[in-house]
């Protein structure tokens, strides 16, 4: 079993949505209950941009900037380094906030929610088009969560954290989710499934947030790999670095009390054999 090693200090309250870009310089992840978008430096640095209450996760855009995930719908930026200046609604219901969601092949982004006090079904998962305009893909989901598509685009993958299972969906006429099955269940003593990424060979990595773990599952939904975490709120994971071979894994302080334990909130990273896939980006 790989080890993850720790590699910035404790910098998020709420790690998550750790994405790499080179159009960006690197690696970007967000403080989700803090509003803040960070970016790692070559030098261990972080620089971080507050857009709000909230931010739940980035992506680059297609045309410059970024797209980030806000409390009730997205920000679009122009500049890399300056707060979002524009913003499409997804909800008014104070009730719910967004949480994760990805870019997907057609240049659209799906971005889902969650309630805030974590009831069964308070959330859904959207679709944004390029042209900004919207629609609702599921309702309900309870926590919706870490989404990424196969390397041939047509397979997409979702965790439903409250669900305990991550899922797979046909992907159809021009970027159309159909016919959702499970993919992998997560034994609830293990945790549950939170963020996710898919590599080069469609293997998909999974963080499993209480279990201190990122697992590896193969197209088949075979366990083929674990990474140890020595956290147990490992959030979310993504492939990055020059070969597109390190596996960065967010972690999160929240729910840990007064105490959290030591490395709580850092960046984790492991070295692994197959690469991912360059980011897809937001076309709007």
């Amino acid at each position: 079993m790989r080890e993850a090693e720790q590699i910035t200090d404790v910098i998020t309250f709420h790690g998550e949505g750790p994405v790499w870009s080179l159009e960006w310089g690197g690696l970007r992840l967000v403080d989700m209950l803090a509003g803040g978008v960070l970016t790692l430096r070559d030098d261990g640095e972080v620089d971080r941009i507050t857009v709000g209450r909230v931010a739940a996760m980035v992506r680059p855009r297609a045309d410059g900037g970024y797209v980030v995930a806000v409390e009730n719908g997205i920000g679009l930026a122009d500049d890399l380094t300056a707060p979002p200046s524009r913003f499409v609604e997804l909800t008014d219901d104070d009730g719910v906030r967004m949480n994760e969601g990805t870019a997907a092949p057609d240049g659209s982004l799906y971005v889902g929610s969650m309630a805030w006090d974590g009831s069964p079904d308070g959330g859904r998962l959207y679709r944004v088009r390029p042209d900004g305009s919207t629609e609702v893909v599921l309702d309900p989901v309870s926590i919706s969560n870490g989404m990424g598509f196969s390397p041939d685009h047509t397979l997409a993958y979702y965790a439903d954290s409250g669900t305990g299972r991550v899922d797979v969906f046909d992907v159809e006429d021009g970027g159309t989710l159909r016919r959702r099955r499970p993919f992998v269940e997560i034994a609830e003593d293990d945790g549950v499934p939170d963020g996710l990424v898919v590599d080069s060979q469609g293997a998909v990595w999974v963080a499993i947030n209480g279990g201190g773990q990122v697992r590896r599952y193969s197209p088949d939904g075979e366990l083929a790999e674990t990474v140890r975490v020595p956290v147990g709120g490992v959030t979310a994971c993504t492939l990055g670095g020059p070969s597109l071979t390190d596996l960065f894994i967010t972690t999160s302080q929240e729910g840990e009390g007064d105490d959290p334990p030591p490395g709580a909130g850092a960046v984790f990273a492991a070295a692994v054999d197959v690469p991912g896939m360059p980011v897809l980006p937001f076309a709007g």
